[in-house]
């Protein structure tokens, strides 16, 4: 795949998308583009509809109304369908084998001949940064490692759309890391990328888009920097970390004051101007409270605040 060089061409366009199962609505006029180079963050908690609309984008559900293309053609079509590149959150290699003899087997899988498969390895473990482990047995390997070869499986047809399912769960943060270059490196060659996600630190350091699911819709969708911006403006955030949980009379008082409290009960937090005056006055005050305070700190609000905000939820399941 080449550089991107001038205006980026839509890879992924959903328009007017509807799932519904039985009764329930999952997805309603749903709309989302993702375009060459860029990677997509799509957020939402345990129910909103992104493992519905995975599956539905690669024509493993029935379109119900709406309409999805991928590289201009309709995913009804077995050519679109094969421009995708899928990961899903489970591990899906075959331990027993090394990781050369996976991704040919992934290979054939795929589509490619014997041939064509040999011939897009280096190409596959390259991007994937594997060369050194290419006949390591897999069950051997960590779990940051297994998710590198489960990223090379899916990129040997060299696909024009690569989807993650959560692609980091339990690994460690250098591997978590590496992971994200490899991620960019394959963004830098111009394949869009569609990654759904809970971790909302690895959706505001990785993704040039974000979107969260509610409601069967994406909205609000943005750059992480411009919602921030739109939502909190200068505004910072003050967390309080409490070494044990506050009284019942002084946890009403906090939530009198706007305060809310993390479901531990062991931190809370509010957004302030950030004026340097009014940081120092309300430091002092807690202070002054029966809280017993581990820390008193104040920061730029990330996506978890935001989706704090939108969603009346602290976290995301």
């Amino acid at each position: 795949m080449d550089a991107m060089v001038g205006i980026r061409k839509p890879v992924l366009q959903v328009a007017d998308l509807r799932i519904s199962y039985g009764a329930r609505t999952v997805l309603s006029e749903l709309g989302l583009t993702i375009s060459e180079g860029e990677i997509f963050g799509l957020l939402g908690p345990n129910g909103a509809g992104k493992t519905s609309l995975i599956r539905t984008i690669c024509g493993r559900v029935k379109l119900q109304s709406g309409r999805i293309s991928i590289s201009g053609q309709s995913n009804t079509k077995r050519a679109a369908i094969r421009c995708i590149g899928l990961v899903p959150q489970e591990i899906a290699l075959y331990q027993h084998l090394t990781v050369q003899e996976n991704l040919m087997v992934f290979g054939r899988l795929s589509g490619l001949s014997h041939k064509q498969t040999d011939l897009a390895l280096p190409f596959a473990m390259s991007a994937t940064k594997l060369e050194s482990r290419a006949n390591d047995y897999v069950h051997a390997l960590s779990g940051g490692w297994k998710r590198r070869v489960n990223i090379a499986a899916a990129i040997l047809h060299q696909p024009r759309l690569l989807i993650l399912d959560e692609p980091t769960v339990g690994v460690d943060i250098d591997a978590r890391n590496t992971l994200h270059e490899v991620i960019r490196g394959l963004s830098r060659n111009g394949l869009a990328v569609l990654l759904a996600t809970h971790d909302l630190d690895q959706a505001q350091t990785l993704c040039t888009n974000v979107g969260f699911l509610r409601n069967g819709v994406i909205a609000p969708s943005g750059p992480p920097a411009q919602l921030l911006e739109e939502a909190f403006g200068t505004q910072r955030e003050v967390l309080v970390e409490l070494r044990a949980p506050a009284l019942i009379r002084t946890q009403q008082v906090l939530r009198r004051i706007g305060f809310v409290e993390h479901p531990t009960g062991m931190e809370w937090r509010l957004m302030i101007d950030a004026t340097a005056q009014k940081q120092t006055e309300l430091t002092r005050a807690l202070h002054r409270t029966d809280l017993e305070i581990k820390e008193v700190r104040f920061r730029a609000p990330g996506l978890d605040s935001l989706f704090s905000q939108i969603t009346g939820s602290d976290r995301l399941p």
